[in-house]
Parts: structure tokens; sequence; C-alpha cells
């Protein structure tokens, strides 16, 4: 540890060469698994963290069987615990980076990346300033990282790994009567920390045992790791149905394991479950998860600390150590045919889409039919309150999020109607219980997992729709050439057998809207007009009075004021034929607006008034207010002042004050105006019923 402090305030060759990095000093902690690396690192976090005022940021790089993190999780979840503000949804690797590296420049923080695989890993993820530390743990060396001081962890010294046995065996003093057989123990464990913790928890369960017993037992085995040595002695002592629920915990997306999760993959009550965890934290197996964060309470088995996992309303959960995989993935694939692994995958993401059910369920009003559905579920599926489902989503995130990848990835396809199912649950899971822009980077990596199971499937409904969810994400962040190409994709897709599919009109508007949001007013219109065509050939004629109001619109933004009329006068009479008051107001109000543009104000005027008698069938008196307004505009422009003022009058009446709240008008040159006016907002997307 005192090595580990030196290391800080030592300068590097960079900075004794005269040419100091710009990028933060890197301490690396390195080791073989099991070695108590990480262990170490928390611990050199622990007493030296309160010199960086920053805070100290956690961050794990790779995935359980060595799959490294996707850079965008890593990058998004380091900006959330920055307090940053959140990336758009699909922004690529490049603006994650940067967006990182510009708030953790602004911060003196302590940054822990674990499991580091790779120098690229760690180079994306360097501060541009020398007031942060990085401490990496790792395998090997960093080639190609600058300023970066190592230090390798071997095994403990002699007396320590002997202390370390005698507090995982129990209080029984066998460590202290037989002193050199403890010590041969511990040498037949290479000192290696995670070996010695699962020595000491198969001595504790076997209590008539001696140490001399477990070392002979070590010495005898036929492995040459140490590691694996340690291992095989607890695993073989499982029982068979056991040992079985350990090597499909591997199946774990995220390694994130729960009583649920262990149910599910070994086909088990949650009781049974539950008791089966709790054995594997005492031997050693399985390490309790902080409730607080993602730290595993005992990481290596250096402290003595094996309570089962403290209860949340999220639940208790628990991980595997690392050092552990490998193995444990080789006997999985050589003891369970594939079948059962995928039955066995196929259970646990059943068992998920039920619990995000639930988790959206609990949020609907009571005597609603997905409420009736919750009430029918079991007990330990349900929650007893929405924050309490919210928060099950929050702290499970990386891992549902990862089960859904992994139901697209796995199977061969098999698993393609399960997944399309866990992806509509767990979307309905996050609008339920996150606002729209947390909940949009997550949906965004949804839908394109969508769109790879339904170009899998032959899918076109669903390729299309997964296509223009992707199109709005990337409108709403302003990537609007982006989302006319997936637009356009999803129309090729709706088209695909054929004919027109039930997007093509989706498609065909969403295209128009984007043209229209770029400024592009013939294509904008010329792409409505398509709609148009498309809507009254189906007999939809509510869109089609909406579509004459959009080609209005963008005719009036590019100064082509008779068509802007026809096309609004069009809309007008559909929506009297509708029987529509209110929208027949609106759509008579923008038939006087064109009028004003064009250089006729009494004919404004007279539209205007028959606006307002509209407003007043609808009875809507916020409308008919906004209407007094224009009227009374155009009541001056023409010389009536006195009725301009008892227009104004009434409308302050309706609405509540000087010109209302957000009632203003709206006149003038068209180009330098809003597009966001009544009757004329909607620009890249219908309403969700179309």
């Amino acid at each position: 540890m005192r090595e580990l402090r030196a290391d800080i305030e030592r300068a590097g060759l960079h900075t004794l060469s005269g040419r100091p990095s710009p990028h933060s000093r890197v301490l690396l902690i390195a080791g073989r698994p099991g070695s108590g690396r990480t262990a170490l690192a928390e611990e050199f976090v622990r007493r030296n963290a309160d010199r960086w005022p920053g805070g100290v940021l956690r961050a794990r790089l790779t995935d359980p069987g060595g799959v490294p993190v996707p850079p965008e999780r890593t990058a998004r979840d380091l900006l959330a615990a920055l307090g940053a503000a959140p990336a758009p949804a699909g922004a690529d690797e490049d603006e994650l980076y940067e967006a990182l590296r510009e708030a953790l420049g602004k911060r003196r923080v302590l940054l822990l990346l674990d499991d580091v695989a790779s120098p690229e890993q760690l180079l994306d993820l360097l501060p541009d300033t020398r007031d942060c530390l990085v401490v990496a743990v790792g395998a090997g060396p960093l080639t190609g990282v600058p300023d970066v001081r190592p230090c390798t962890v071997g095994g403990l010294d002699r007396t320590a790994a002997v202390q370390l046995l005698a507090r995982r065996s129990g209080s029984a003093p066998r460590i202290t009567v037989d002193p050199r057989s403890a010590e041969a123990l511990a040498e037949s464990c290479g000192d290696l920390p995670a070996a010695l913790a699962l020595a000491g928890g198969w001595l504790a369960s076997r209590t008539k045992l001696s140490v001399a017993d477990a070392a002979r037992r070590l010495a005898g085995a036929p492995q040459s790791d140490p590691l694996e040595r340690a291992f095989r002695l607890v695993y073989d002592s499982l029982p068979q149905t056991a040992a079985r629920m350990l090597r499909l915990l591997t199946l774990a997306p995220a390694g994130f394991v729960d009583t649920h999760t262990a149910s599910a993959l070994a086909g088990c009550s949650v009781g049974v479950a539950r008791s089966t965890l709790d054995e594997f934290v005492k031997l050693g197996l399985l390490h309790p998860v902080r409730a607080n964060d993602d730290r595993q309470d005992d990481p290596h088995g250096e402290r003595e600390d094996r309570a089962p996992a403290v209860e949340t309303a999220a639940g208790p959960h628990y991980a595997l150590p690392p050092c552990l995989d490998p193995p444990l993935r080789a006997l999985l694939a050589q003891q369970e045919r594939q079948g059962e692994v995928l039955l066995a995958r196929a259970r646990m993401l059943e068992r998920t889409v039920r619990q995000l059910q639930a988790c959206h369920a609990v949020t609907r009003p009571e005597g609603s039919a997905a409420r009736e559905q919750f009430e029918g579920m079991p007990r330990a599926l349900r929650f007893a309150s929405a924050a309490e489902a919210g928060e099950w989503l929050e702290v499970r995130r990386p891992a549902l999020l990862a089960a859904a990848r992994l139901a697209v990835d796995e199977g061969g396809g098999e698993l393609d109607t399960l997944a399309r199912r866990l992806i509509s649950a767990l979307a309905r899971a996050f609008d339920a219980h996150r606002t729209p822009e947390a909940a949009a980077p997550e949906l965004y990596r949804l839908h394109e997992l969508v769109l790879g199971v339904a170009e899998r499937g032959g899918l076109h409904r669903e390729h299309a729709a997964a296509l223009l969810n992707l199109g709005d994400l990337d409108a709403h962040t302003g990537r609007l050439t982006q989302a006319v190409t997936r637009y356009r994709a999803a129309l090729d897709a709706s088209r695909a057998d054929g004919r027109d599919g039930p997007a093509t009109g989706r498609a065909l508007e969403s295209i128009g809207g984007t043209y229209a949001e770029l400024g592009d007013w013939a294509r904008a219109a010329d792409w409505y007009g398509r709609a148009l065509a498309l809507r009254l050939t189906n007999g939809e004629r509510e869109a089609a009075a909406r579509l004459h109001g959009r080609i209005g619109a963008v005719h009036t933004f590019g100064g082509r004021f008779g068509d802007a009329l026809r096309e609004w006068r069009a809309a007008a009479a559909a929506f009297r034929r509708l029987r529509d008051p209110q929208a027949h107001a609106r759509a008579l109000s923008e038939v006087a607006r064109v009028q004003e543009y064009a250089g006729r104000p009494q004919e404004s005027l007279r539209i205007c008034r028959l606006a307002l008698n509209a407003a007043k069938r609808a009875k809507d008196g916020r409308l008919e207010g906004a209407l007094r307004l224009r009227l009374a505009d155009a009541c001056e422009r023409v010389g009536e002042t006195a009725e301009a003022r008892e227009h104004r009058a009434e409308a302050e009446r309706l609405l509540g004050g000087p010109g209302g709240e957000g009632a203003g008008t709206e006149g003038g040159d068209p180009a330098t105006r809003s597009r966001n006016t009544e009757g004329a907002c909607e620009t890249h997307s219908q309403s969700k019923k179309d």
C-alpha cells in the first residue's frame, strides 16, 4: 500500500523527459485472477479517496465470459455518476467519450476501472487532465498507455494466508492447534486469497474434518493450478442439483444473480434457490453485492463477510467471483447438452418477461386490465408499490439490457419470439418508470435489437416499425438526415411484400415532416402529398384532413400562398364534414392567416369571423380567446379599431389576462415565424394511434 501511494507522487518517464502526458496518471494493479487485485484496488481507493474531492467513479470493463462491456454503457454510466447532462440517444462512441472527457476535466476524481482487458479500453476513457487519477485493474501490461505505473500482485505472505484461512474456516480452533498443516494447506492454495477462501469455506462446512485432511486432499488433487484445485475441492463436494445450478449461473445476464434467476435457470422453486445461494455464499462460490452499488462484498475472500446479500426493495443479488467464471463455463460445456442450456435460458428469459410485465402493471390505475393481470400473478413476482418496481428496474437495468442482447444473439434464432416479447416488456417498463429523455438511449438500442430480429426472420411489419421508432429518436435529437434514411428504409420494408403495409402512411408522413424540419418545403409537400393520396385511397378521412393542413402549412412556409389556400380550405371542409368544430375553426384561422400573408386583409377579416363562429360552436374558450386576438389584429389592419378593442377585451376575459398564457398572435412574414403553429405543429411523426 505504501508503494502504491508513493507511485502517485513519483514522476513518470514522460515527465522526467520534459514531455509530461496531457492525460491523467494511471496506476495499474496487475495480477492473475484470484490474487486479490480488485480487493487491493478497493482498499487503496478507500484510504486515498479524500485526496480527490470530485469523488470516486467505478466501472467494470469486462462482463462474465470475457465479453467487453459495450463502450456506450460505460460512458453513459460514468456520465450519470458525474451528474452530467445525458448524451442524446444514438450518439456514437466518439461523441460519448468527448462528453465524458469534458465532464471529467471539470473535477478532480479518482477513476477505478476493473477488469481492463486491453489498452484501447483504457485509452478511450483517460481524462484529459493531470488532476485525476485512474486506477486500472487487469491481468497484464497496458502497452501504449502513457504514464502508467504497474504494481504486480502475487500471493499473500504465509502468515496472512494462514490468518485468512482461520477467518474463513469458522470459530473451531483447527488452525491454531495444527499450524504446520495450516501452512501446508496455504501452500497448496498458492497463497492466493480466492483459493484460501474456498478452502476455508469448505472446512467451515465440515466441522469434523481437520486441516490436515484438507491439506492432503488438495495436495493429492490432479490439477496443477492452485485455484483450480481449491475450486474442484468445493465443487466436487456439492450435491448434484446444487452443482448443476452453479454451472447454470454462468448464463445469468451480465453476471447478475438473484433468487428468481437461479430458480428459473435450475427449474426449482424460489425457496430452494434462495437456500442454495446462501450455501454458495458460505462456501465462497458466490459473493453478495452491496445494496448501494455494484461492488461485491467479498471480491476475493479477503474479508470475513459471508452474510447473505442485504434485503432491499429490489431484492438481494449476488455475483460469481470472476476467477471462477472460466472453470464453471468449461464444466457447463462438458456436462450440459446444448438443448438443456437453451431451455434454461428460455426459462430465465420467460421469468424476466413476467417480472417486467409486473413492473409495468403496478403503475397502471386500479381496475385496468393490466392491474387485474398483476393481481393474479404469484406473490413472488408482484411489487408492493410503483416505487419498489422502479428501484427493481434501475438496479437490474444492465442485466435486463444484457438479457435482451442475449435473447437476440443466442439460440440461432430459436429464441426470437421470446426476444421480441422481452424487448417489448422492457420498453414498456422504461416508459412507465423513466422520463422520455432518460429512457431514450436504452430504447434506441432496444429498437436496434428488434431490427436485427425482424431482418433475420423476414418480419416486414416489425422491421418497418423498428426503423420508424429509430427514425423518431434520431429526429428528436436533431439527426434529421439520418432520420430521413431510417424513414425511407421503413417505407421500403412496409412495401416488401408488394403492397402498402400499415406503416406505409406513417413512413410517408414522417419523411415529409423531416424535410419540413430541414426547411425543404418542396420535398415536404411532395411526400405529404403521397401520404394524402394513400389515406384517401384507404378512406381514412380524419388522416386526410390532417394532411391537407400539413401540406397547406409547408406551402405557406415556402411562399406558395395559392396552393396553401387550396389545402387549408380543403382541410376546413374535411373537418366540417367530420363534425369536428375545433379543428374546423383552427383550419379556418390558418386560411385567414394565409390571406393576410397574401396581402388581402379584408378577406382575412371575413375568414377570421367565420373561424370565431366555429370556435363558439365548439364551446372552446381558449380557442375562442386566441381567435379573438387574431381577429383584433385583423380589424386594426383595416382600421376598425373599436371592434378590435372589443375583441381584445373579450379575449383577455376568456384567457385570464392580457394576451393570455401562450396565446399571443403571430403575424408578419411566415419565414420569420415559428413553424410550430396551431394546426401545423406536427412535423415528423403521426400520433401513436396511426
